[in-house]
């Protein structure tokens, strides 16, 4: 579902004499369906970098990333859009939404981007709320006045809302209590069971231990190792 190969990344520091640094080189990986595969590396060896190439914000310097029949490395801008809506969700460290939306509306926008059913999309986003422990007096709030907690658990209601063939995982548990943690490992091995490919960042080993099926080690993608 998730093939990268050959895939390089370099970056150019335009305020810096137009100095080009090379961050990556040859990166090889593959997620079957079904699969979850963890990322490992000290932080900077460019686990972010490569998630952020998957997701279309970083442009490769060379090679591809195939979410099922895009290359990712090559799409136009309105395919990486529909890719988004429909194929690959994304679950950041960081909620970012338009103010003063409601925290409900936040987590059905997925759904309703698809043209679901508001009544069907807000059920859905309401079940997820209540399962991370959001409690519905905050529903109808902005979620940019939430703690740092409920914003990362608002982040994983959004990003498990529509039943995505293939997700990002960036530190899904980071920052979450222990019961609150176990509900996004369960959503994840959910998830997996449905057949979904995900690719994730996890600091936490024990979580990683549980979900995934597999590491890959970035360092073995660094410009020295090549």
């Amino acid at each position: 579902m998730i093939e990268i190969g050959n895939l390089c990344k370099s970056f150019t520091l335009h305020n810096q004499g137009s100095a080009v640094i090379e961050v990556m080189h040859n990166a090889q990986l593959w997620v079957a369906a079904g699969e979850c595969v963890g990322l490992i590396g000290a932080s900077g060896a460019g686990k972010s970098t490569l998630m952020r190439m998957v997701w279309g914000n970083y442009l490769a310097s060379s090679g591809f990333i195939r979410v099922g029949d895009l290359d990712v490395a090559q799409a136009a801008p309105r395919q990486i859009i529909a890719l988004r809506r429909e194929t690959l969700g994304y679950v950041s460290q960081f909620l970012r939404v338009v103010p003063r939306v409601a925290t409900l509306d936040v987590v059905a926008e997925p759904l309703l981007a698809l043209g679901i059913p508001a009544d069907t999309a807000r059920a859905r986003a309401a079940a997820l709320l209540a399962r991370l422990n959001i409690p519905q007096r905050l529903w109808a709030l902005s979620p940019t006045t939430f703690s740092g907690g409920e914003q990362q658990r608002v982040n994983i209601a959004r990003g498990f809302a529509h039943s995505y063939p293939a997700l990002l995982l960036d530190e899904p548990t980071a920052s979450l209590d222990a019961a609150n943690r176990e509900v996004v490992l369960a959503l994840i091995e959910e998830a997996k069971a449905r057949g979904a490919a995900i690719l994730g960042i996890f600091h936490d080993e024990a979580a990683r231990d549980r979900v995934c099926d597999r590491v890959v080690d970035v360092r073995d993608f660094a410009v020295q190792a090549a």
